[in-house]
């Protein structure tokens, strides 16, 4: 690993997508939706329809259908939820709160297909600029057993014991731990890791590692049976 780079508005996003490859990129945010939901609201099931689709959307429309559609659930099932999910431990596409996922989709999906990057299972092309979903959830609680929390928006939570854990992640894989990948990079960067209380730069490593595993597995480590339409979290 040789730097961090922060991107931090759309518009230097999409600058980022459009770079020239080879390159494969984790991207921490849900690429599509579970198709359950997508087949109750009738919308397209063929990803670049159903991108498309939710791209006509504002925040605030795709904000009110799907409170409508979590109403009309019962309880205990208000959520839909991708195969995907429950392997990976992670949250339903349709969550707009702690996390707000299903905005990062709404953002995130939509330029994904503005670029023209391939997508394994979703949008395949020739393109030589792939990109895989990631999810450093997935690495740190389900792979390393480490469920104590490990970073915070808010800075009077950039604990010590938050620290640690970043520091047992940052151990792991400099280990080559759960991957098979070893993290190698310079002291000032591994320390930049260990001491952003934000988890922003250890979550890029985290996706850096899952798309190098990614990157060495038959089909980017997709299982043949993944839904179509729905995405799979890479290492899930």
């Amino acid at each position: 690993m040789k730097t961090v780079e922060r991107i931090e508005s759309f518009a230097a996003f999409e600058a980022f997508l459009e770079r020239p490859g080879p390159w494969i990129g984790g991207f921490d945010f849900p690429f599509s939706l579970p198709a359950e939901l997508v087949r109750d609201l009738g919308w397209p099931a063929e990803w670049q329809a159903l991108v498309g689709h939710c791209s006509g959307l504002d925040r605030m429309q795709l904000r009110r259908v799907l409170d409508a559609y979590r109403a009309t659930r019962p309880v205990g099932r208000k959520y839909a939820h991708r195969a995907t999910d429950l392997p990976a431990g992670s949250s339903s596409p349709m969550k707009l709160v702690n996390p707000p996922v299903a905005l990062m989709f709404h953002e995130g999906a939509r330029r994904l297909l503005a670029a023209g990057v391939r997508i394994p299972g979703l949008s395949e092309n020739e393109s030589s600029r792939v990109a895989l979903e990631a999810y450093p959830g997935l690495l740190v609680r389900k792979h390393l057993g480490l469920r104590a929390s490990y970073k915070s928006d808010t800075r009077s939570e950039h604990t010590p014991a938050r620290k640690a854990v970043r520091r047992a992640v940052v151990k792991a894989l400099g280990e080559g731990k759960p991957l098979g990948i070893r993290l190698r990079a310079e002291k000032k960067l591994l320390k930049a890791l260990l001491d952003d209380g934000s988890g922003d730069l250890l979550d890029a490593a985290i996706c850096a590692a899952q798309a190098a595993w990614a990157a060495g597995r038959k089909g980017y480590g997709i299982p043949a049976g993944a839904p179509a339409g729905e995405g799979w979290i890479i290492s899930a």
